[in-house]
């Protein structure tokens, strides 16, 4: 006999007639508690579904396993961002039965008069990496946040206005479906020191876009760097290439300067990315581009490395711009800690830095190629073009072995 996992929508009571008589017949009720006290009159034993799950899902295959009528309670849509696909995965497509239902994003679409089938969702439910939610919002004018306890709108406002976003304003709808209904529209600062009921569910409107479209090749000229060294657009457009990113990549990009290649990056993946930086003033300027392009995905990290590299999470990819300088220790560090079959790439000046890069791919055996890059720009001379040449340029990468 499957598992039956019965979506029960935002109201309960309006339960289709073919759920209903599902959940009559069960002899195993899961569930959250709201849930479960809806149907207390029920004869069947209940289980409440609480965190941490493997132990609920260990019980629920238990009573599958004997051969009882188990049915799970889920909220809204079993299969968005609710029990049901843990449950597939656990037990196989052919031992589930899912029955849908009108999901809290339908809903709420619904109660704002939007298309929904646009809208970017992110689940915060018992989660701390709010990674997914900044590239959501990076990437969509429309966003909707599933909350908890922890992960509530005033946090997922100020976790907002901490990256420099200003451009939205926060929808927190309360209590759907039920006489405290609640529907209300919000900046980010007043949304951060306001209190909400624990039934809601946040939708992120972006009211503008950023000062500069984030994508590949923004002019050098509308980043802010304050005259500082950066990676040029030619060599930046070089050295992505070279990253080969994936969609969920985890990108190191170490002596960022004002994060110019984090940034970029930052529109080639919906994983995360890390701009560290030891000087102070090129990491106001990192948060600066960030506001200017919305690349909220993009995390300025200040310290000095290798040490402050400890509390990130391995990557996938590393960039090292300006030379290893003294940096050889930070590259034997950040070789250490790639993922294997993860790439480093490196954009070298000089030749005894080059030299170096070399030695150390090749004494742990590593493929590793070099690109130079000589480009120009245009600029103008006595009422004329003419072409000025950038700096040449070592691009030169290597793959960890897998």
């Amino acid at each position: 006999m499957p598992i039956h996992v019965v979506g029960l929508g935002i109201d309960p009571e309006n339960l289709p007639e073919h759920s209903l008589e599902v959940v009559e017949h069960a002899q195993v009720l899961f569930g959250g508690k709201r849930f479960l006290d809806f149907f207390e009159g029920h004869p069947a034993e209940k289980i409440p579904i609480v965190s941490p799950l493997e132990p609920v899902l260990k019980k629920i295959a238990e009573k599958h396993a004997k051969g009882l009528m188990a049915v799970v309670l889920a909220d809204g849509d079993p299969l968005f961002y609710g029990i049901g696909a843990r449950l597939i995965e656990r037990l196989g497509p052919e031992e589930v039965r899912v029955y849908p239902n009108v999901s809290t994003l339908q809903v709420a679409a619904a109660k704002l008069k939007i298309p929904w089938q646009d809208i970017a969702c992110v689940s915060l439910h018992g989660r701390n990496d709010y990674g997914p939610l900044f590239s959501a919002i990076t990437r969509s004018d429309w966003t909707a946040v599933f909350t908890d306890e922890k992960n509530i709108p005033s946090a997922i406002a100020q976790a907002i206005l901490d990256k420099g976003g200003e451009n939205f304003a926060v929808w927190v709808l309360e209590d759907l479906e039920s006489d405290k209904e609640n529907v209300r529209k919000l900046s980010l600062a007043e949304a951060g020191r306001t209190s909400f009921s624990k039934r809601n569910t946040v939708l992120l409107e972006k009211t503008t876009p950023p000062e500069v479209p984030l994508g590949l090749g923004t002019p050098d000229n509308l980043f802010f760097h304050e005259n500082g060294p950066f990676t040029k657009g030619p060599i930046r457009a070089a050295a992505l290439a070279a990253l080969r990113m994936a969609p969920d990549s985890t990108v190191w990009d170490l002596g960022s300067g004002c994060g110019v290649m984090a940034v970029e990056a930052s529109s080639l993946t919906r994983g995360r990315v890390f701009a560290v930086e030891k000087n102070m003033d090129r990491v106001n300027a990192i948060r600066e581009n960030i506001r200017r392009t919305g690349a909220y995905l993009v995390e300025a990290v200040y310290g000095t490395m290798p040490k402050c590299l400890d509390d990130l999470p391995d990557p996938d990819r590393v960039f090292m711009g300006g030379g290893l300088g003294h940096g050889g220790d930070v590259l034997a560090e950040a070789c250490t800690r790639l993922r294997p079959g993860g790439r480093i790439v490196t954009n070298l000046v000089l030749l005894e830095s080059l030299s170096r890069a070399k030695k150390i791919f090749t004494s742990m055996r590593w493929p590793f190629f070099i690109t130079l890059v000589q480009a120009s720009q245009s600029g103008e001379l006595a009422g004329n073009i003419r072409l000025e040449g950038l700096n040449p340029v070592f691009v030169m990468g290597a793959d960890k072995p897998k």
